[in-house]
């Protein structure tokens, strides 16, 4: 049998898994990555360590497994998304990684708005002007930093994602690639052209900026020995955006099958076919994974606080004593008319709002902490809800099923809640490591293990499938009355 490793990098720390041609798993291993904070605002990671904890979970993961090294196939990588990192001539990197979660690009943000380049970065990417995407993390570099500038200047800045710089490393330099999904996510990518876009690398003063060589997701980028862990070079044959790994293991492929990553945040994304859409309404084109033979995109929204919600009333303000007895609440409870509008870091997707913190609305005198923990879960619902509506109407194209992964797909009681509110099925799979398993299998799919992608959804094992119960018209009545809540913000 021939087997492929996945390698998931993620913010926290990388993950090894050895998968079979029908996506079970063999081995595993984890290795945990820090982030440091030099200033408020500041996000970094270590170039060297990100590298070295791959290295490390390969190690752990093939000590565990049983079968023989030589029967690995090859190689598919995950990867934690629009981290820029920046190396030399030599691969040595010039500045720390600068993470995805880093803010100091706000005021270049701002000055791009005010500039009025909006418009054609949203046409061009499909992207919003945010200090998440690498673009503007990057300009901020260029103009604050002696040594970035001094190196684009002279050509000498290879500039790249977690993926191209773990390939690069792995390598030894040989090959300097990356994929449409994680190039779509840097805010330099023309996304209908699928090429890097020279218009807006001049206009944001990065001519000198040294780019990898574009590909599919699954593609031939390379071969590594992992520095001596393998005994013969193994290819690497996929290499893909986390979230976008995400939604080819969940099985979203084709239009109108979206997965939900429901954790501190929710990222959303819908397959919406064969062709970009425009970004509109609080949402971001982009591309969901490519082959040799078809190129999906997909429109994606951002939730900022999901579970971070219940963990506030847990943590900060101790109204729930632990997560068994608020689910006692919610099953026993309703809102009480309680309403959590979690503007902890402003709304998100589709309504992008900052009023200034968050509010508990509708409070009286026979409200108890019951109806406001019940609040708190109901927010995280009803905002993956109004980020599908606005999907479902910039895409034309109907939510036919919503797979979910993340922490919070343990509450029963939430997953019943969100298939009543969205009046579709919700369903989980039964594997845990889900960009991982993306990975996986498009490096099958290159191998030509599995004929088509959709032989791969197959084999999934669905753990949970939840359609809508007799709440749908009472989740309906209480999502009106928190959009009436929302646009008094």
């Amino acid at each position: 049998m021939q087997y492929v490793l996945a390698i998931d990098q993620g913010t926290s720390g990388t993950k090894a898994i050895v998968f079979d041609p029908k996506g079970q798993v063999h081995a595993r291993g984890f290795v945990a990555v820090p982030c440091t904070h030099p200033r408020t605002g500041f996000v970094e990671q270590d170039p060297d360590l990100i590298y070295e904890s791959v290295l490390q979970a390969v190690s752990i993961c093939l000590g565990e497994f049983k079968g023989d090294r030589k029967d690995i196939a090859g190689v598919g990588i995950s990867n934690q998304r629009e981290t820029v990192v920046l190396w030399d001539a030599e691969g040595r990197p010039i500045v720390p990684a600068v993470s995805w979660q880093c803010q100091r690009s706000l005021a270049i943000c701002d000055r791009l708005r005010q500039e009025g380049k909006a418009p054609a970065i949203a046409e061009k990417t499909g992207l919003l002007i945010d200090p998440y995407f690498s673009g503007t993390k990057l300009i901020w570099l260029n103009e604050k930093d002696d040594r970035v500038r001094s190196h684009i200047k002279a050509g000498t800045a290879h500039f790249g994602t977690v993926d191209s710089w773990l390939l690069h490393r792995l390598t030894k330099g040989t090959a300097y690639r990356t994929d449409y999904t994680n190039a779509s996510r840097t805010m330099l990518f023309n996304l209908a052209k699928r090429e890097w876009d020279h218009e807006l690398l001049a206009d944001f003063g990065l001519q000198g900026l040294q780019l990898a060589e574009l590909r599919p997701s699954a593609s031939d980028f390379g071969a590594s020995d992992f520095d001596g862990i393998f005994d013969q070079p193994v290819p690497i044959v996929a290499m893909i955006g986390d979230s976008h790994a995400a939604a080819v293991g969940e099985g979203c492929l084709s239009p109108g099958v979206a997965k939900a990553t429901m954790g501190t945040g929710s990222s959303i994304m819908m397959n919406v076919g064969s062709k970009p859409l425009p970004a509109a309404h609080g949402l971001v084109s982009a591309l969901c994974f490519a082959t040799e033979e078809r190129v999906d995109y997909a429109l994606e929204g951002i939730v900022i606080s999901a579970g971070s919600t219940p963990s506030f009333l847990k943590e900060k303000l101790r109204i729930i004593k632990d997560f068994a007895e608020a689910e006692q609440a919610f099953t026993e409870y309703d809102n009480g008319g309680v309403f959590l509008i979690p503007a902890f870091s402003g709304i998100g997707c589709p309504h992008w709002k900052y009023p200034g913190g968050a509010q508990i609305v509708g409070l009286n005198f026979s409200t108890s902490w019951q109806n406001v923990a019940r609040a708190a879960y109901e927010s995280i619902v009803y905002q993956i809800k109004d980020v599908i509506s606005v999907m479902e109407g910039a895409a034309n194209v109907p939510l036919r099923e919503l797979f979910l992964d993340g922490g919070l797909v343990q509450r029963p009681f939430l997953l019943q809640y969100l298939a009543d509110t969205l009046n579709r099925p919700v369903s989980t799979l039964t594997l845990s490591e889900i960009s991982a398993a993306g990975a996986a299998a498009l490096a099958v799919l290159q191998l030509g293990s599995i004929s088509s992608l959709d032989a791969y959804r197959e084999s999934r094992v669905v753990s949970r499938r939840v359609e809508p119960g007799p709440g749908v018209e009472a989740a309906a009545r209480n999502h009106e009355q928190w959009l009436q809540w929302i646009g008094r913000l």
